[in-house]
């Protein structure tokens, strides 16, 4: 058995991990950016020690004392005496000058942007998205994105998000969840790449609009062809002919999801969950055995075998049992989760119904 305390400490070392993988990839990054005044200002350290150390001869220095020469020199503290060759008084007066003006455009704003992840917010965030692995890219932080967010991270999985909108209601909540957020368009294939989709376990686009969602998931199956997409659809037909002609592994449409809740709740079977496998609906309903009722008695494996469904789990008072032994027999009183069609449970609510007393 894994220890709670164990996996969080897993987890706290994880992060830290890539923490350190964020910030020596930030580096890197900051050089190529950087590199035309850092290599300008090393060209004019390594420059002056060399001229120095052939040409100077007010006293004699070795290599590693004209450098440190120059280096003094770029910021206005001499170390050596004021030379007396034509040449060298020129040097002495230009390599201040362009020494400190590479410093100022390379050397502290490498400093600065390094420092500060706030002022370079989302070259950070890409940064930490660089470091990600078998993770789920979801597109699009609205109320739906947003709490597809906090499920996969409730299941254990990692996930970078990506959002259009940088004024978007729950950007900085995804934020706080501590996610990668990269405020970009998803559908160009470059910001998919920098969310990682070439390493990416799967891919949710659930954007508010399904033909940006469509686009969305060609552009990640033809970059990375393995990932799995999750899309958002409205249209149940629609739906049906993406998930058939694209090869996508899923494509719920949400008016398909919720019709047949509503539908199956209205029929007094106390339906907690509904989906569709296939054209098959199947609905997930908590049966609470009464007293009288014709059930008592029956085992659990004469549940499923006569009436056709599934027992998913059983409970009796606070007790819950998610591998019942199926030679199990019910009792007034017993509560039973099962997976049925709507035929099943129409038989079964009847089976349940108190038993008439004759008189």
């Amino acid at each position: 058995m894994v220890n709670a305390n164990d996996g969080a400490m897993s987890k706290v070392r994880r992060r830290w991990r890539r923490i350190i993988r964020a910030e020596l990839r930030d580096i890197r990054v900051l050089f190529q950016e950087s590199w035309i005044p850092l290599f300008l200002f090393f060209v004019i350290l390594v420059g002056g020690a060399l001229l120095l150390d052939r040409y100077y001869q007010a006293e004699d220095v070795d290599f590693a004392e004209a450098l440190y020469g120059t280096f003094s020199l770029i910021f206005f503290s001499p170390s050596l005496e004021f030379p007396r060759e034509a040449g060298l008084q020129v040097l002495y007066f230009l390599i201040p000058i362009l020494g400190l003006a590479a410093v100022i455009d390379g050397v502290l704003r490498f400093g600065v942007a390094l420092v500060s992840k706030r002022d370079r917010g989302q070259k950070w965030q890409v940064a930490m998205a660089s470091t990600y692995d078998n993770h789920v890219i979801v597109c699009g932080t609205g109320r739906v994105g947003y709490r597809v967010i906090q499920e996969l991270l409730r299941y254990g999985r990692e996930v970078v998000a990506i959002e259009r909108n940088p004024e978007g209601r729950f950007v900085e909540k995804a934020k706080g969840l501590g996610i990668p957020v990269i405020i970009a368009n998803a559908r160009r294939s470059g910001n998919l790449i920098q969310a990682g989709v070439q390493r990416a376990d799967a891919i949710i686009p659930c954007t508010d609009d399904e033909l940006t969602n469509l686009d969305i998931a060609l552009d990640a199956r033809d970059i990375n062809p393995h990932i799995k997409v999750v899309m958002r659809m409205f249209d149940s037909d629609l739906a049906r002919r993406v998930e058939k002609g694209f090869g996508i592994h899923t494509a719920f449409s949400t008016s398909a999801l919720a019709a047949p809740i509503f539908a199956a709740a209205s029929m007094r079977f106390n339906v907690k969950h509904s989906f569709y496998v296939g054209d098959t609906l199947l609905n997930l309903s908590e049966v609470h055995v009464r007293a009288n009722s014709a059930l008592a008695g029956w085992s659990l494996e004469r549940l499923e075998a006569d009436l056709d469904l599934r027992v998913v789990c059983h409970q009796v008072g606070d007790c819950t049992d998610l591998n019942p032994d199926f030679h199990l027999e019910l009792k007034a009183g017993d509560e039973v989760l099962v997976m049925a069609t709507l035929d099943s449970l129409e038989r079964l609510n009847h089976l349940n119904r108190p038993a008439k007393r004759s008189i």
